[in-house]
């Protein structure tokens, strides 16, 4: 009877507890599971962020014949349909990351089990077993922190993802936001990492290949450890062949196919990487347009006007002939023991009709300085100002036959009315000048002004015609003096110079600085028959689904008539047919354009023109106290660089001539006396004039009588 009780009470005692363990514990513990996972809920984000989320994508920067030349981005990305995504890609990644992707919901039960019992018998988070899904979940919204709390968000934000897409979603945004190693995100920025080829041309060796990287980007990138990278690449293919996504026969092909090296994969894709210069000049000016932030991310199509052929042809000429000139040099820092220093040169080209800029060279390596010469810089121009100063005497009545004097010029600076006084045509008249000027201020520039020609030379009387092909600079000092430095200035203006300009008289010398931007913009204008059209570098922007956001609309203005324009162009073909511009004559086409050199040899010059196609060059030392060297002119320095370029950069392109436009006449003039001539005159030429402009009056007079030696019309190759 006692046992029997006790074993009731026992029993009892037993159903007690278990009574109480399904009352209290249970229901404790199922509250205190739900307010964990109300917590990790709350922490993830919400449904609409899942149905709105968008990867970031990289901005794609095409030139104008819309090639793909670089890239903004934080990730490198492009989005890509699945539609576009070759199955063999899809089944690779499927065979060796998650063979039950169709099947499961989302969690592999095996691979939970198995990651259970790593965190029981080693006491820690391990990951392994994680499907597609959970990788997906993992890298769009968590970090890859080996703990419990983010395994357990990661496991309902991969229920929440099955819950809302389909499976063929879920493989589309994981292919497109999962890592690849070398600055690369999704699979189609790492197949043009890689193959350099769209994702959709991938052969299957290639989807396999990209299909093994993932797992560790650093290990199995095939730039960084080839041969670990094949290694994993046949392990994919054995898994797709042993699944039944390939034949036997198609594994041991694919096997074959090699990988390439970053090496060989660069040269392929030469066209990218280049004009480091204007990508960054464009992503300043979309930063201030749509944000720094978006241009990075938002996946913006930018079509510029950047042409490759014209950008390659730009940054060949300058290196070549910069290189040269460095090396020459050498000897100059030697003999006066100081440490070399590389020389920097720029060139912009534009395209007269369009305004379009079409190459772009700020320096000579934009990873040593990111200083734009092309667009920062301003320097001097020297004589390459001096056609704003003949087109401002255009305009007032002057024609290419006017005589101007070439003779010695000597100004002292009057105080009381602020202005320089022409005092003498004679250098010899210093010295009674002296008597009248101070010591210190006859040698203060700012108070005698004495400007000098090239070599010391002077010839007379000479038409505006041999002034601007000879750069001769008191002739230029003289025509400013007749039409006034404001008058030249407003001229400048209206062709689109920009940077303060000095109202003196050594203005006509180029004593202002200017970009070699608003150089080539205003000699554009000549191209373009007095149409002013303001450069751009963007065609049209695109978002991400294609929507047009901006597209170019010209801004084009007369700013000078059409007749004045070619007058100024058939003055500046001069410049290169028997002046100062001579090394351009090897482009062998029509072409017009002016040099440029300051009195210290700090700054040399050449914007020159084609119908097709305006350039400037601009060459010289970042620091202004070293000079170029001795007769480093804008003729010798820059032009020659100015007609390589241009070579190769209209290569292929018909040659054509400057169209004369209507109301111009032709006369035979006298090169000596700017007068009408005979055909049988010594040096006779046809001239071009404005209708109504041209002499009336025949030279009539001996050779004796002539103001100029016929040599005069020999070439000078060292010309400003």
């Amino acid at each position: 009877m006692f046992k029997y009780q006790r074993k009731d009470a026992s029993k009892s005692r037993w159903g007690f507890w278990i009574f109480i363990f399904l009352s209290v514990f249970i229901p404790l513990f199922i509250i205190a599971s739900g307010a964990v996972i109300s917590y990790l809920v709350s922490d993830l984000p919400s449904l609409s962020q899942l149905e709105n989320y968008t990867p970031n994508l990289s901005a794609k920067i095409y030139d104008k014949n819309n090639n793909l030349i670089s890239e903004f981005y934080t990730e490198r990305r492009a989005f890509v349909s699945i539609d576009k995504t070759p199955k063999d890609l899809k089944n690779a990644f499927i065979a060796i990351e998650d063979n039950d992707f169709y099947e499961h919901w989302g969690v592999s039960t095996r691979g939970i089990m198995r990651a259970f019992s790593r965190i029981i018998t080693r006491i820690r988070i391990s990951e392994g077993g994680s499907t597609i899904s959970q990788q997906l979940a993992r890298s769009m919204f968590l970090n890859f922190d080996k703990t419990l709390t983010r395994k357990l968000k990661e496991l309902i934000l991969t229920i929440q993802i099955e819950s809302i897409y389909s499976k063929d979603e879920i493989m589309q945004f994981y292919l497109n936001q999962i890592y690849f190693g070398s600055g690369a995100y999704g699979a189609q920025a790492a197949s043009q990492t890689y193959f350099n080829k769209d994702v959709e041309n991938l052969t299957l060796g290639e989807c396999a290949a990209l299909a093994a990287i993932p797992k560790s980007p650093n290990v199995y990138n095939p730039f960084r450890n080839m041969q670990a990278s094949i290694s994993r690449r046949n392990t994919v293919l054995a898994r797709m062949r042993e699944l039944g996504y390939i034949t036997k026969e198609q594994e041991e092909n694919a096997a074959k196919e090699k990988l390439f090296t970053k090496e060989e994969i660069e040269p392929l894709s030469k066209g990218r990487a280049k004009g480091h210069y204007f990508v960054e000049y464009l992503r300043i000016m979309l930063a201030s347009r749509y944000g720094s932030e978006a241009v990075y991310t938002s996946g913006l199509s930018i079509y510029t006007t950047l042409d490759m052929q014209a950008q390659n042809a730009a940054e060949y000429a300058l290196e070549m002939h910069l290189n040269a000139f460095d090396e020459k040099r050498e000897k100059y820092f030697k003999d006066r023991k100081i440490e070399p220093v590389k020389v920097q040169g720029a060139l912009l080209a534009i395209d007269p009709k369009t305004g379009a800029i079409r190459a772009m060279v700020g320096g000579r390596d934009f990873k040593e300085t990111q200083f734009n010469r092309a667009t920062q810089a301003k320097r001097q121009a020297g004589s390459s100002f001096k056609p704003f100063v003949y087109l401002a005497a255009i305009e007032e009545g002057y024609t290419a036959a006017s005589l101007l004097e070439d003779e010695p010029m000597v100004f002292k600076y009057n105080l009381q009315i602020h202005k320089w006084e022409l005092v003498s045509r004679d250098v010899t008249e210093l010295e009674n000048i002296a008597e009248t000027v101070s010591e210190e201020d006859l040698i203060d520039t700012n108070k005698v002004w004495n400007p000098l020609n090239y070599n010391r030379r002077y010839r007379g009387f000479v038409t505006l015609r041999t002034a601007l092909a000879l750069s001769i600079n008191t002739c230029a000092v003289e025509m400013i003096m007749r039409v006034t430095p404001r008058k030249v200035v407003q001229t400048a203006r209206r062709l689109g110079i920009t940077s303060p300009l000095l109202d003196t008289l050594s203005l006509a010398l180029g004593s202002s600085d200017v970009t070699l931007q608003e150089m080539v913009s205003a000699y554009s204008v000549f191209a373009a028959k007095g149409v002013k059209t303001t450069p751009y570098v963007i065609t049209k922007i695109e978002d991400r689904n294609g929507k047009l956001l901006e597209q170019h609309i010209p801004q084009q203005q007369e700013v000078i008539s059409p007749q004045a324009s070619f007058i100024m162009t058939n003055m500046l073909r001069s410049v290169i047919e028997r002046g100062s511009g001579w090394a351009a004559r090897e482009l062998h086409r029509p072409s017009a354009g002016k040099t440029g050199t300051t009195n210290d040899f700090s700054d040399a010059w050449f914007i020159g023109y084609t119908p097709e196609l305006v350039a400037g060059v601009w060459v010289g030392y970042d620091d202004r106290s070293i000079d170029l060297g001795e007769d480093a002119t804008g003729g010798v320095v820059a032009a020659p660089i100015w007609t390589d370029f241009m070579k190769n950069a209209l290569a292929g392109l018909p040659i054509s001539d400057f169209s004369v436009p209507q109301d111009i006449e032709w006369a035979l003039i006298d090169p000596q006396t700017g007068l009408l001539s005979l055909s049988r005159t010594p040096g006779v030429y046809l001239e071009a004039f404005i209708k109504g402009t041209a002499p009336r009056q025949y030279f009539r007079g001996s050779q004796e009588n002539r103001n100029i030696n016929s040599d005069d019309l020999s070439i000078e190759r060292a010309g400003f």
